[in-house]
């Protein structure tokens, strides 16, 4: 059999060891978390949360409040000189809606289309690993990369807040509160959700990177529908199709600090990157399985 031949939408008939699954994904692992841009786009993410934690210590300075309103999103920063703990759920607050979904989409944009490009995809699917395999360590190492970007800001931002804020009991959206122990878990539940807010388009994005053999372009065409879904879900005329779009219920987490939590729109959040995630990642299997690979 030709090398073309093993690679051709059918794959080979070589044996599935279950053994090369987890071989594979620890090597898309490894490749993904050792990249330089990889390594550049958490260390940026890292940095978001120490320049917030200045600027507000900065503006506190003479005694005066940081941030105004109340609830969730940005208004946690009129809190984070009360308790830098506070300083975790202002930072997620702040790099969900662009800076984390961009990472992501950069990462899943390539994980496809980056091989191609570089003409090693044809190499891998001649491994006994199979096209399916494959692109599930893909969407796996993406998948990670979404909870490890997302504990980076978590972590720096509590690396932070400690060190420029006092830490102590945190007051809930309800206004009760909570023991500082119980605030970090609740941190840690809400790191876990933003990640999973992500699942849905990290799928979008691996199927982008399935319909193009350039990896600069699938990065850019998936940064560019995040762009163009924020824009709509911003726009009040389209409010009939904003509960369907991926990103309506990013910022849900800050029911997760409430007492008692208030699940409904978080779950409504799970749901929707789930079905993303079943939709997309149908596409990008179809599309992937059937794909002549000829880079």
């Amino acid at each position: 059999m030709s090398q073309a031949e093993a690679v051709g939408p059918v794959g080979s008939g070589r044996s599935r060891n279950p053994l090369w699954t987890f071989g594979i994904l620890r090597s898309e692992l490894t490749t993904t978390l050792r990249r330089w841009r990889t390594l550049a786009l958490l260390g940026v993410l890292a940095a978001v949360p120490v320049l917030i934690g200045i600027a507000v210590r900065i503006e506190t300075s003479d005694g005066s409040p940081a941030g105004s309103g109340e609830g969730g999103g940005p208004a946690f920063l009129s809190q984070v000189t009360n308790n830098g703990l506070f300083l975790v759920f202002a930072a997620l607050s702040v790099t969900l809606p662009v800076f984390l979904p961009m990472a992501v989409g950069v990462v899943a944009g390539d994980s496809i289309a980056g091989e191609a490009g570089a003409g090693t995809l044809r190499y891998l699917l001649v491994a006994p690993a199979g096209r399916t395999r494959l692109l599930l360590a893909k969407y796996a190492s993406t998948l990670v990369f979404c909870l490890v970007a997302t504990v980076v800001v978590a972590a720096s931002a509590l690396a932070v807040g400690a060190l420029l804020f006092p830490v102590g009991e945190v007051t809930t959206i309800s206004g009760t509160q909570i023991g500082f122990g119980e605030g970090l878990l609740r941190a840690g539940l809400i790191a876990v959700a933003v990640a999973a807010s992500l699942i849905g388009f990290a799928a979008l994005g691996l199927f982008i990177s399935t319909l193009t053999g350039s990896g600069i372009a699938a990065m850019a065409t998936t940064v560019g529908v995040l762009i163009t879904v924020q824009i709509l879900d911003s726009i009040p005329q389209l409010s009939g199709m904003h509960p369907y779009l991926f990103p309506h219920y990013w910022l849900s987490f800050a029911d997760l600090l409430r007492d008692p939590v208030y699940w409904d729109d978080v779950v409504k959040n799970l749901g929707l990157q789930g079905l993303y995630a079943a939709v997309f990642g149908s596409a990008a299997w179809a599309r992937f399985t059937a794909k002549d690979i000829t880079a």
